[in-house]
């Protein structure tokens, strides 16, 4: 079907896909739920921000079960490594999450404000928290893990979760809350109407800017005051590789290798820049449904300036460089891989059709005369 060199990027690709469907849509939901005791000034208005993604953030979150589906089944060194030495984070991460579905189904059980207000901070939590957390994640990898693979691939992580909250890694919360503030701002809008709507649009506006100015200063630093990584040994692409086998060096900026290689890759940070001021604008001329996209753009170009700069690197260790797990070495084997596809190939238009049916069907706008109408069946 395909070589094994062809397949392994493949897989990186679909890697990044699940990625960017995870955040364009689960997104949002987060986003919101860390507007939600900001932005809605009354009960009915925090029940319409709840009910505008009611419908599908259980969907949604299936996304981040097939992105660990992913990692499990064609990186299954790469999950092994970030799942043992993160283990802390990840169980913030889970019981942020664990906050979302009780949230959902019992804020409205009751009509007591203390037991509403309260849900609606755990609701904040369960947005703010998963992240804060991936953000934090996310920030790590570009600047490296502390871990080290014996001569099994055992995996040794030197590290804690106090010390994921780096310099870097807090300017990557600050980015990535910005950007889903903005993007769940953005559906907010589209979603919404009058005075809610219209504090949306504020925040859209105040989002971007932050959004902006952190992905700008986050660029210079990468460029002029960030190690990357470079492996600078030969490796076979086409064959299995033992991670240990190679040499990688760490250095000053040399994450920015691959842009100077293909200079068309400063389009994407570009464009995320540009994106966001261009969903202030479309937002201001009322344009919510392409508005919307151009959101969704702006955290595809996130997510691809970071994929784009880190590649062929999944996992680079920060105390041995060597450890570092790229897409070469740390994969699943070339049949697995293809078996893999074949199944994704089958059932993933399936899902995509299902989501794309599940949104038609459920579009349209919330408002507060739709919750004191149907104020006993929605959340």
């Amino acid at each position: 079907m395909f070589d094994f060199e062809t397949i392994r990027i493949i897989w990186w690709g679909l890697l990044i896909f699940v990625i960017c469907g995870f955040l364009v849509t689960d997104g949002f939901d987060f986003g919101i739920a860390m507007l939600l005791p900001f932005l809605g000034k009354t009960d009915d208005e925090r029940r319409v921000m709840l009910n505008s993604i009611g419908p599908t953030w259980e969907g949604n979150q299936v996304w981040l079960v097939v992105l660990g589906g992913i990692a499990f089944g064609a990186w299954a060194l790469v999950y092994a490594v970030l799942f043992s030495g993160l283990y802390t984070a990840m169980l913030v991460l889970l019981f942020g999450l664990f906050l979302r579905p009780v949230g959902f189904d019992y804020r409205s059980k009751l009509p007591n404000p203390r037991w509403r207000s309260a849900w609606d901070w755990a609701l904040f939590a369960g947005g703010a928290v998963p992240v804060v957390v991936l953000s934090l994640v996310a920030g790590n990898l570009i600047l490296g893990l502390p871990f080290q693979l014996d001569a099994d691939l055992r995996s040794t992580y030197s590290g804690g979760f106090i010390d994921l909250f780096q310099p870097f890694a807090l300017l990557s919360v600050v980015i990535g809350v910005a950007l889903l503030c903005l993007h769940g701002a953005v559906f907010l809008l589209w979603r919404t109407e009058a005075a809610l709507a219209e504090r949306a649009r504020k925040v859209i506006f105040w989002s971007s800017l932050v959004f902006s100015v952190s992905f700008i200063i986050a660029g210079v630093w990468v460029a002029i005051g960030l190690d990357g990584y470079h492996i600078i040994s030969g490796i076979d692409t086409t064959s299995i590789n033992n991670p240990l086998a190679k040499t990688v060096e760490k250095a000053n900026g040399l994450w920015l290798d691959n842009y100077s290689q293909y200079p068309g890759l400063c389009l994407v940070p570009l464009h995320a820049i540009i994106g966001a001021w261009s969903v202030v604008w479309l937002s201001a001329k009322h344009y919510q449904g392409l508005s919307f996209l151009t959101s969704s753009l702006v955290v595809i170009c996130v997510i691809l300036t970071a994929a784009g700069s880190m590649f062929p690197f999944l996992a680079p260790s920060s105390t041995f460089p060597t450890s570092s797990l790229t897409i070469w070495d740390s994969s699943a084997s070339h049949y697995a891989l293809q078996l893999l596809f074949v199944a994704t190939v089958i059932l993933m238009p399936i899902v995509m059709a299902y989501t794309t049916w599940v949104y038609r069907v459920l579009r349209g706008k919330i408002t507060v005369a739709d919750i004191k109408k149907n104020n006993n069946i929605l959340y």
